[in-house]
């Protein structure tokens, strides 16, 4: 009778642990693995977005700083860390 009491007590935390994993920390995991994926895959010419908000492109990928051009005199390196996000082109059909 001891371990039925157990398990009654265990199962709402099982199952509770469960649905935290899939609905939080699994979706987590996917969008920092498909962002670590499209900074190591930046490109020369790639326009991105930076965290503060800058659209930049991509002039020359680094290890831990990327040379990127904000219009056609201001050249600057930007931590890796601070990219946002990558644009995508939007072709006219």
């Amino acid at each position: 009778m001891g371990s039925n009491s157990i398990f009654g007590t265990l199962f709402p935390l099982v199952i509770f642990f469960l649905i935290f994993y899939f609905l939080v920390i699994r979706p987590q995991q996917k969008q920092a693995k498909a962002h670590a994926k499209m900074l190591n895959e930046l490109a020369k010419g790639d326009k991105i977005l930076t965290a503060g908000g800058f659209k930049c492109t991509v002039i020359k990928p680094g290890d831990d700083f990327i040379t990127v051009k904000l219009n056609d005199d201001i050249i600057v390196e930007l931590s890796r860390n601070h990219v946002a996000r990558k644009l995508e082109k939007i072709e006219n059909a």
